[in-house]
């Protein structure tokens, strides 16, 4: 029989609670003073420095950012290139890490050499930028995708998580006459759904957020991100020269900080959305990914 917790216990658990707390507290209220900043009035926020229940609620900011459907057209632009780009770099990941992880393959000592080597020395951006070009990517979805499509860091966590399932499996399947591909794609990869799901989320993060290299290769304005032209909003709402033809008459044009705030809740939304239904697979996968090499 449990016997009951000493003072000392208690003492401790209501310590560590109550610094988890204030953690807690100091991460989340920020966030809440820039989503209640962004539906706040321009007086209000001449006012107060910091805001967390708006007094007058307002969408003078949004109205703003979405004057034109350049921003939903570049929303668009950055969902198919996060959805496109993810499944891509997952397949090839998936490929890569199940032959590294398999103790048979000729030479896979020397091939993660290389992949860890890449993470410590690159090519740097003017070489990059010659290959993207000889390549003919120039001004294409795909040079937002094909460049950055293996993550060696995102590969190695794949590789030990697969090297971590039991061999037993693979030879039973071998048994009952499964092929490598049978292998991978029906025991493998169900198998991995944890390690999947958070690969997945490192991927599309990083696709989500696509910024220098929209600027290096995307020349026309028109297939930008979103995340361009967030920042063309901030210079706009920023500048006496901002374009407001598209508000109606008496609008007054936001401050600059309140734009700011919205457009940090336009560019993060997408993924706090998304998060929580993997959330559950998140923490499972990058730790048992990482239990040994």
């Amino acid at each position: 029989m449990l016997q009951d917790k000493s003072w000392g216990s208690r003492i401790f658990d209501g310590v560590n609670y109550t610094l988890l707390l204030i953690i807690a507290l100091i991460t989340v209220i920020p966030f809440l003073h820039i989503i209640a900043g962004s539906f706040t009035t321009v007086q209000e926020l001449a006012q107060k420095r910091f805001v967390l229940f708006p007094t007058v609620f307002s969408l003078d900011a949004y109205r703003y950012i979405f004057s034109t459907n350049v921003l939903i057209k570049s929303l668009g632009v950055s969902v198919g290139v996060t959805l496109f780009g993810t499944l891509f770099s997952m397949f090839l990941t998936s490929l890569m890490a199940y032959g590294l992880a398999r103790r048979d393959l000729d030479g896979r000592n020397l091939i993660m050499f290389l992949v860890v080597f890449t993470m410590l020395f690159n090519g740097g951006m003017i070489p990059t930028f010659l290959v993207v070009k000889g390549m003919g990517l120039i001004d294409t979805y795909l040079a937002l995708i094909i460049p950055s499509a293996i993550s060696a860091f995102n590969l190695i966590i794949m590789r030990n998580f697969f090297q971590n399932l039991p061999d037993g499996l693979e030879e039973s399947a071998r048994i009952d006459g499964c092929s490598d591909w049978g292998i991978l794609f029906r025991i493998v990869i169900p198998l991995s759904m944890p390690a999947i799901a958070t690969i997945s989320l490192f991927y599309a993060v990083t696709y989500w957020n696509t910024y220098m290299p929209a600027i290096l290769y995307l020349n026309d304005s028109a297939k930008w991100p979103v995340q361009i032209i967030l920042r063309q909003i901030v210079i706009l709402a920023s500048g006496i020269s901002a374009d407001t033809s598209g508000f109606d008459d008496g609008f007054i044009a936001p401050p600059e900080q309140t734009v700011k705030m919205a457009v940090i809740v336009v560019a993060t939304l997408p993924v706090l959305l998304v998060y929580p239904f993997l959330q559950k697979h998140f923490a499972k996968g990058a730790l048992l990914g990482s239990i040994k090499g």
